[in-house]
C-alpha cells in the first residue's frame, strides 16, 4: 500500500528543488529499476504491483495499479516505481575524452547523451549548472540505467576549462574544420552547446579546436543537427580516429 504522505513526496520529486532537498529520484519501468539496483545507487523505497525485483522485503511496498497511477508519471505505468538516492558528487577527473554540455536543456537529449557516453565508453560527463538535471524523471527514463555507468558532474564550465588548460577543447561550430578529415586528439574537452544558441561566447573562447559536421544533402537547407545527434556523430569519429 502507499500511504497519503508517500504519494506527496513521490509527486513531489517532478521539481528539482525538492530532489535535491530529499536526496531522491524516481526510476519508472522494469528495465531501470533492474539496471540501477545493480548498480552502487542505493534504494530508498520499491513500489511494485507484483513483479519481483529481489529487492529487501524492508524497502518494498505491494501495491495494485489504482496506486501505481496516481504515483507514476506514465501514461501507462509500467508495473513499479522506485525511489533511489542520489549519490554525492565528487570533483571531476579529466582524463581521456571528457564530453561537457553547455547549457542542454531537453531532458530527453541529455538523457540520450550519457546513453551515447556510456555506449562509447566515455566515464566522465560534465554539466554546465544551467544544463537539464540528470535526475529528472525524463532524463532518468531516456539513460535506461546509463546514468549508472557515467559520472555526471555539475560545474561552473569556464572554470573547469581555465584550471585545465593542457587539454584540447573542442567544439562543434557551422565555420569548422570539416570532421572527417581533421586529425582528432585523443583526449580533451568536447564541447557541445545548447540546442537554440550553440556554445556560448564565454565558452567558445576557451575552444582550441573548432569542428564542423559537414551537410551532404543536395539542398542543404537544414539549420542545425539535434545535439545528440551531433554527439553520436563526434564520438563515433572521435573513437574511430582513436583506435585505427
Amino acid at each position: 500500500m502507499v500511504s497519503k504522505s508517500q504519494i506527496k513526496l513521490i509527486t513531489s520529486l517532478e521539481q528539482k528543488k525538492n530532489r535535491t532537498k530529499s536526496g531522491l529520484f524516481i526510476v519508472e519501468g522494469k528495465k531501470g529499476i533492474r539496471e540501477i539496483l545493480n548498480s552502487p545507487f542505493e534504494l530508498d523505497s520499491l513500489f511494485t504491483t507484483g513483479e519481483n525485483f529481489n529487492a529487501p522485503p524492508s524497502k518494498t511496498h505491494l501495491i495494485n495499479e489504482a496506486e501505481l497511477k496516481k504515483i507514476s508519471r506514465l501514461i501507462t505505468p509500467q508495473c513499479a516505481l522506485a525511489l533511489f538516492k542520489i549519490p554525492e558528487e565528487h570533483l571531476p577527473v579529466i582524463k581521456n575524452l571528457v564530453v561537457a554540455l553547455d547549457g542542454i536543456r531537453d531532458p530527453g537529449n541529455l538523457g540520450t547523451i550519457i546513453r551515447l557516453c556510456d555506449w562509447f565508453g566515455i566515464e566522465t560527463l560534465l554539466c554546465s549548472n544551467d544544463t537539464v538535471d540528470c535526475y529528472n524523471p525524463k532524463v532518468v527514463q531516456a539513460t535506461m540505467g546509463s546514468i549508472t555507468r557515467v559520472t555526471i558532474t555539475y560545474v561552473d564550465l569556464e572554470l573547469i576549462l581555465k584550471n585545465n588548460i593542457d587539454q584540447p577543447v573542442i567544439g562543434t561550430f557551422l565555420k569548422g574544420e570539416n570532421i572527417y578529415t581533421s586529425q582528432l586528439p585523443k583526449n580533451g574537452i568536447l564541447i557541445l552547446g545548447n540546442e537554440a544558441n550553440g556554445i556560448s561566447e564565454e565558452v567558445e573562447k576557451m575552444v582550441s579546436q573548432k569542428l564542423n559536421i559537414p551537410q551532404f544533402g543536395k539542398s542543404r537547407s537544414t539549420e542545425s543537427l539535434n545535439v545528440a545527434t551531433a554527439t553520436a556523430i563526434l564520438l563515433s569519429e572521435f573513437l574511430r580516429q582513436a583506435n585505427y
